[in-house]
Order: C-alpha cells, then sequence, then structure tokens
C-alpha cells in the first residue's frame, strides 16, 4: 500500500486555529450560528456543495463532492463546545491556541474541532495532489452534539438528497493504554429528561418546612428511587432488553487495554466504581447502559435559607442494544408513579436518539482498522460501543449503512476542563488516517 504524506504540521495549526479562534459554546446561538458560516466557509474552499440547515438549536451543515468512485463516505463531526469556565484556570486565552510540548491547547482542540481541521486539512491535501477526490465525501458538522444533537433529524430529512452513502465514519472516542485509538463500531442512545417538583407559590421561610413540602426532598427522594447505592439502576424493567455481549465482544472486550492510572491521575480520582479495573472496566463502558444526574437547582437559587418554590433536575441516560427510548421514559413515569411520586414532572428535553451497532466484523470496519495498524503502528482495538455516544442512528436512518468512530485524542485531554489539549501527532496521524482510508476504499 502506497504511504501518502500527510498535511504539514502547519497547515494543520493554521486550520485549527481558525476554528478555535471563533468560541462555539454549546447553547449559545449566536456564537454556534458565525461559527457554522466560518466552517461554511472552509468547506466551499473544497469545492464542495454546501448547505446551512437552521434548526432550533445550532445550524448544521451539510456538504458534498463527489469523487472518482461512485461510492461515497460520511464524516461526521461537531464544533460545539462545553463552556471554558472562567479564564483564569487557563494558562492561555482559551480561543487563542497555544502550542508547546509538542501539544496544541485550546477550547475545542480535542473535542471536535481537531479532528475537523485534521479531516479538512486532509481533503485539501488530496485535492491539491490529485485535483479530485478518491471517492465521494459527504461531511455533516453540528452544533448541538453535546447536548443531544437536537434538531439533527429534522436537518437531515429536509437534506436527504445530500446524504446517500456507503459508510459512515465519525471520530469521537478515546485512546487506549498505548496511545492507539479506540475503533468503535457503533454507538450506545441517549435520552436527556427533565424531572420537576413544585411547592408553595413562592419560598418560604424554613420555618414552615413542619408544615409544607420542600420541593427539594421530593426531588431527592424521587431520584434516590432510580437507583441504589450499588449503583443498580431500580427501574423495574430497565435491564429487560438488555443482552450481554457476544463471545467475540467478549474476547475482543478483554483485549482491550484503557489508560485507567492515566485517567485516575488526570481526573485526581483513588479508584473507580468498586474499584474495578482491566477487564471489568472496559465491559462496564462497553456493555452497561448509565443513568446518570447531571445538576439539581431550585428556585430561587441562592444561599437565603428558605423553602424553595421548585427544584429541578437534569437526568441523562445512555442505552445499549434493544433499549428503546420511548419504552424507557414510560418505565420511568410508571415506576414515579407507583413509588409514591405522581407529583414529579417529566420532560423529555429534545435530542437523543437509539443505540446503533455494526458488527465489529463488517467489512468497512475491518478496512478501518487495517489502514489504521499502518498509520499507528498497531491495529487498533475495536468494540462494538464505548462511553461516548455519536448519533448514528440519525445519520443511518432506515439504511443499513457500516458505522465506525475512531478516538482522535485520549480522554485525559480535559475536554470539560480548563487547559484542553491535543497532541500534535495524533492530529497529524488522523488526518494521515483518513487520506489512506480514502486512497484504499471500494478499490
Amino acid at each position: 500500500m502506497t504511504v501518502h504524506a500527510p498535511p504539514s504540521i502547519e497547515q494543520l495549526v493554521q486550520i485549527l486555529r481558525y476554528l478555535c479562534k471563533q468560541p462555539s459554546t454549546a447553547g449559545q446561538i449566536d456564537e454556534l450560528r458565525t461559527m457554522a458560516e466560518h466552517i461554511a466557509l472552509l468547506v466551499r474552499r473544497l469545492g464542495m456543495h454546501v448547505r446551512i440547515a437552521a434548526t432550533d438549536t445550532a445550524p448544521v451543515i451539510i456538504a458534498h463532492r463527489s469523487g472518482r468512485r461512485p461510492q461515497t463516505l460520511l464524516l461526521y463531526h461537531h464544533y460545539d463546545t462545553p463552556p471554558t469556565g472562567p479564564w483564569r484556570h487557563w494558562s492561555h486565552e482559551p480561543f487563542d491556541i497555544a502550542e508547546r510540548d509538542g501539544r496544541v491547547f485550546g477550547r475545542g482542540v480535542a473535542g471536535g474541532k481537531g479532528a475537523l481541521a485534521a479531516h479538512l486539512a486532509a481533503l485539501q491535501t488530496i485535492l491539491h495532489r490529485e485535483g479530485e477526490l478518491p471517492c465521494g465525501i459527504t461531511l455533516v458538522i453540528e452544533g448541538a452534539a453535546t447536548t443531544g444533537s437536537s434538531g439533527l433529524q429534522e436537518a437531515l430529512h429536509a437534506h436527504s438528497d445530500l446524504l446517500q452513502c456507503d459508510a459512515i465514519l465519525a471520530s469521537v472516542g478515546d485512546r487506549d493504554a498505548t496511545g492507539t485509538p479506540i475503533c468503535v463500531s457503533g454507538s450506545k442512545g441517549w435520552i436527556r429528561l427533565r424531572l420537576s417538583a413544585r411547592g408553595p407559590a413562592y419560598p418560604l421561610p424554613t420555618g414552615f418546612a413542619a408544615s409544607v413540602a420542600n420541593p427539594l426532598w421530593r426531588l431527592i427522594w424521587a431520584l434516590a428511587s432510580l437507583k441504589g447505592d450499588d449503583e443498580d439502576v431500580r427501574i423495574e424493567g430497565f435491564y429487560d432488553a438488555v443482552e450481554g455481549p457476544s463471545r467475540n465482544d467478549n474476547a475482543v472486550i478483554r483485549q482491550l487495554q484503557l489508560a485507567s492510572a492515566a485517567r485516575r491521575d488526570a481526573w485526581r480520582i483513588d479508584q473507580f466504581l468498586f474499584g474495578i479495573d482491566g477487564a471489568a472496566l472496559s465491559r462496564s463502558e462497553v456493555t452497561l447502559p448509565t443513568c446518570n444526574v447531571s445538576s439539581i437547582t431550585v428556585e430561587p437559587s441562592g444561599e437565603t435559607p428558605v423553602i424553595p418554590a421548585q427544584a429541578t433536575a437534569l437526568l441523562d441516560i445512555q442505552l445499549v442494544p434493544h433499549q428503546q427510548p420511548d419504552a424507557i421514559v414510560a418505565l420511568i413515569q410508571h415506576h414515579l408513579h407507583e413509588k409514591g411520586f405522581p407529583d414529579i414532572v417529566i420532560e423529555r428535553l429534545p435530542g437523543g436518539y437509539p443505540p446503533l451497532m455494526t458488527a465489529t466484523d463488517n467489512p468497512f470496519v475491518t478496512q478501518v482498522t487495517a489502514i489504521g495498524a499502518t498509520v499507528f503502528e498497531r491495529p487498533p482495538v475495536v468494540v462494538p460501543a464505548g462511553p461516548y455516544t455519536v448519533p448514528f442512528s440519525l445519520l443511518v436512518g432506515h439504511h443499513p449503512i457500516p458505522t465506525v468512530s475512531l478516538g482522535l485524542t485520549p480522554v485525559v485531554s480535559a475536554t470539560f476542563a480548563p487547559d484542553e489539549y491535543i497532541p500534535i501527532t495524533d492530529l497529524s496521524r488522523h488526518s494521515r488516517l483518513l487520506i489512506e482510508l480514502l486512497d484504499q476504499l471500494w478499490r
């Protein structure tokens, strides 16, 4: 196989600097709209037909360019990023990327914009070298991935004429203990819920706690009924559709070596739940559904001692194959009613999607890992899912299209924290992988 030179480091960093200079914080619609226009400008320079699909949350960029071969590869990306937090916690301005010690630092460099820069630079390099693409390329670049991809399905449906493809490649995931990307052939599903409890019409002095129900206590008790301190989800029927991994998947999961020590050190935790590690840690992340409380708020907020008027919690749930979002929401509603919490209001938030899995031995998956072995000097381990979600089920729709997501950079790269970073070599290899893949696909 011919080994092609990747884009220069200067080219990669230049594109990444352009992408990171414009803030695109999740939920900040003005920032996201401006970011979408910036990205569309870069994509148009590749000679692609570009559309910007407006949604209620953030624009979706959909672009296409045909190639020598009739087949098309869809590349999925996102441009929304978590908030920076206080800038004083950063070593530099978070939107003015910095290079040091072989790494690039800045908000979004590891969580979305780095992968996008690597792929745009790869396409730019191929077109400069050959004047055309080896196969068709479709880009889907959204701005609501961190909040459940709300609006994506509507955008895809409205522009379905650009979306015919033969395989899908994403760049979401982790790296193993050797630094090799983990190849994930599918994704867990995702549900986002808001649970609310109402109390008095306005806050009351705390002395009335002897005679007036506190909505925060109601919410805490309701949440406690969903999950035990043994981490087992107590919703009746929640696990009924869950199937254990196949013998082949089990064998693959046992080969997966997560960088557990690096995680504990970076996250400053003494151990993982129940002290699990090794194969047990890998199995839990790949095969188990989750039920997570993201936040609890009260109205009014503040430190004044009162009985609040309302309490709200955000719940996000990851689903494994055969668990369907509608069915799980119905189970939660029934559970709360049966446990004596009919007053808890459940609101399903926009976004979320069902799980979708491609067989780990699918020919497309096999080809990606074979090329990955040449780029990263060892074959990536292939697992059916991971702790990150990708809206594959929305992208695939009702068509049997193979999917793969290849981790760009280690999970310890602080994508939600100050001084987010990516090693420059990871950026370069991710770019080279796409070049090699496009050269070999469907030949």
